[in-house]
This record gives C-alpha cells, sequence and structure tokens, in this order.
C-alpha cells in the first residue's frame, strides 16, 4: 500500500507502469491491472480517479482483493510491456479539495461544539457530512464555516504517515481507526489527526475556500451539505444566475428580490383566499339552481370535468339548503367516471345503498357515511346511464 504512486506523491499527473495482466470480469467490463497506479481506486469516501492508460480511457477504478484494476471502454488484451498513465487532473483535484475539506470541517464542528461526523459522502456537487445531533444553529454554521476557513488560509502543511496499531495511543485521533493494518494517518498539525486512506492535498490552501450550503434533518442527526474549491464558484455562479433572473422577473434590485417575493406570495394566497371564497358562492348559485330543478325530491345532474371535491361541495350545498332532497352527481373525468350520492337531514335512506349498488357497475371503489358518499371508476357505462341506475333507487 505505502509503495503506491497516489500514496507516495498525491499530486502526481502522469506516470509510467507496466502492464501486469488483462482481463475481463463477470460482469464484461475490461479492465487493466499495472505494476503501479496513480490512479485512486472508490473507497473511503472519495469517488474513483479517470482518465488514460495510453489510448485506453480509463472510465472506473477498483481494488478486487489485491489488485487495482483500471476498467477501460476497450479491450486491452493486445497492450503489453510500459504503459504512461495520465489523470484527469480536474476531477482528481476536485476530489482532493472536497475531501481534505470534509476533514477540516468535521475538526471543527469537533473543536468548538463536540459534534462528531458519523458519515461522509462526497457527491458529484456537493459533498455532505451526518454530524451526531438533532439540532444546529446558524450561529453555530457560522463560527464552524469561519473555523475551517481559518485553517484553510493558514496554509497548514497536510501530513500522511504510515503506524501500527500499537503507534496510535500517541496522536489525538478525531476518531477511532477501523483497520489493524495498513494504517494511514492524515495529519493537520496541531488540528486534526484522523486515519484516512483517501487522497488529500499537500497543505490546506489548496483546499480554496469552504462554504456551508444547507442543513437537513436525517433520523437523529444533522446532514450538513458544503462545496471546497472551485465547487464554490460554481455554486456561487449557479445562484447568482438564479437570483439574477428572479429579480429581472420581479423588476427588482438582486437585494430587494426576497422581499419582493415574500410579497407576491402574501398576495397570491390573499387572492387564492378570495377565489375560493367566490368559487364557494357560486356553488351555493349552482346548488339553489339545480334544487329548483328536482325530481321526487331528487337533485340528479351529470358534469364533465368536475373534481370530485367539487361534487361533495356541491351535494353537501344542496341538502344543507333543502334538507328533503338527495343530490346525485355525476362527472366523467378524463374518461374515467366519479359520483356523489348526498341526503339531507329529513331523508332516512342512506347514501351507503347507492355506492353498494353503483360501484360495482364501473369495476369503482368509494368511500363515506350514511349521508354522503363517493366513488370513481372505469367508464364502463355512460355517464347518463349511471347517473339513471343511482336514480332507480329512489323510485
Amino acid at each position: 500500500m505505502k509503495e503506491l504512486y497516489y500514496y507516495q506523491d498525491a499530486m502526481l499527473k502522469e506516470f509510467h507502469a507496466n502492464i501486469v495482466r488483462t482481463g475481463i470480469d463477470e460482469d464484461g467490463r475490461p479492465f487493466i491491472v499495472l505494476s503501479n497506479t496513480a490512479f485512486y481506486p472508490t473507497g473511503g469516501g472519495q469517488p474513483h480517479d479517470t482518465g488514460f492508460i495510453n489510448d485506453f480511457r480509463v472510465i472506473d477504478v477498483e481494488k478486487v482483493e489485491n489488485e487495482i484494476r483500471h476498467y477501460v471502454e476497450e479491450d486491452p488484451s493486445t497492450l503489453h510491456g510500459e504503459i504512461i498513465g495520465v489523470l484527469d487532473w480536474e476531477r482528481r483535484f476536485d476530489h482532493m479539495q472536497q475531501h481534505c475539506g470534509q476533514h477540516i470541517l468535521s475538526a471543527a464542528f469537533v473543536e468548538l461544539f463536540d459534534f462528531a461526523t458519523v458519515s461522509f459522502h462526497l457527491g458529484s456537487e456537493l459533498v455532505t457530512i451526518d454530524i451526531n445531533t438533532d439540532q444546529v444553529t446558524e450561529e453555530q454554521l457560522a463560527l464552524v464555516e469561519k473555523r475551517a476557513n481559518k485553517i484553510i488560509l493558514e496554509n497548514r502543511t497536510i501530513e500522511t504517515i504510515w503506524v501500527t496499531k500499537e503507534d496510535l495511543h500517541n496522536y489525538p485521533l478525531r476518531k477511532d481507526v477501523s483497520v489493524e493494518e495498513d494504517i494511514r494517518l492524515v495529519i493537520i498539525p496541531d488540528y486534526d489527526y484522523n486515519g484516512c486512506g483517501g487522497i488529500h492535498p499537500t497543505s490546506t490552501g489548496q483546499v480554496s475556500l469552504l462554504k456551508i450550503m444547507s442543513t437537513e434533518k436525517m433520523k437523529k442527526n444533522i446532514r450538513v451539505s458544503f462545496v471546497c474549491g472551485n465547487r464554490v464558484l460554481t455554486q456561487l455562479a449557479m445562484r447568482k444566475k438564479v437570483l439574477s433572473d428572479v429579480a429581472r422577473n420581479l423588476s427588482v434590485p438582486e437585494e430587494d428580490a426576497a422581499i419582493a417575493l415574500q410579497k407576491i406570495q402574501k398576495d397570491a394566497k390573499a387572492t387564492e383566499k378570495a377565489l375560493g371564497e367566490a368559487q364557494d358562492a357560486l356553488l351555493v348559485y349552482e346548488a339553489n339552481d339545480l334544487a329548483s330543478n328536482k325530481v321526487n325530491n331528487v337533485v340528479a345532474c351529470n358534469f364533465v370535468n368536475r373534481s370530485v371535491q367539487t361534487l361533495q361541495k356541491l351535494g353537501r350545498a344542496i341538502v344543507v339548503q333543502n334538507p328533503d332532497l338527495v343530490a346525485l352527481l355525476v362527472s366523467e373525468n378524463e374518461g374515467k367516471l366519479q359520483f356523489v350520492a348526498s341526503k339531507g337531514t329529513n331523508v332516512n335512506l342512506s347514501m351507503k345503498e347507492v355506492s353498494s349498488k353503483v360501484l360495482p357497475l364501473i369495476n369503482g371503489k368509494g368511500g363515506g357515511n350514511d349521508s354522503l358518499v363517493q366513488g370513481g371508476g372505469e367508464k364502463v357505462i355512460s355517464a347518463e346511464d349511471l347517473l339513471k341506475e343511482m336514480r332507480a333507487i329512489f323510485s
């Protein structure tokens, strides 16, 4: 492990090695095994490197038992002798920045508030850590971010050493080490001591900058999303564009966009409330109109594209004002049938009798109580025929 190029020199971008063997795994993926490599395999929360081995594009790197396999796009069986490996340095350096930033941020949470990191994920856009607390304040996040960036700005040297299990007591480790041998410590002197097999830059200054983006509750922990280095600029550019677009659409300066949006939301809620009240008033008017056309104390009507919620409101409005009436309402919605049956307080028949009779006719499902039922199903009969079957109960 110690002799691997990516551990000997984390900043190595290009290297020479010899082909040990080539092969195809059980999933049909061709791979190359080298005498040594600077390609980091997926592990320890850090994604694998990509790049080229001669002209073969490396798309994945994994450690399988005791060998590191470089998965490539084409059959490499013609490849022999010495090769040149070239890393996708932008990807590698990004991963190094994010992983090192995670160490620095996790150490700041422990140092300031004794919040330990219980998990870490390095995603393609954001990095997350879960810390063992069920709440964290904005003030705490600000202090942790400030401390982390201070460590970055101090450009402290990052050291890596190999130790034995017996040596561990000499170091103030941030968390216990899970391996028994090949123990590698990543150290930021006088700040963080941590067992880690990942790849890091040689100094904290290379992380450049760290920015906490958001937090969310995850069971009993808090998930903190953040970015480091070039990702800060990417996130800033994206958020700047979004803010500019919002401000332009609101016709306000960017600094006033939040207040303007809050006003629009408040106005929209007021408009929605007024619209709802107007719709309810119209339903009462419609209910009165329908009740005037009752036949044998039954109001029956077909609709198109009326929601079952609207039918319920309309049915209730009819019988509340007319306790001797029954309201039978059917609507055809996108090739399906829905119905509501409601009764006034002076009607003795249960509306469950309506649903039990008509639901089988449309292979439907429904629910309700003695006063009001609703249901829906397939349009295997016409809306007119469904309404006729409902009316027949009251003939």
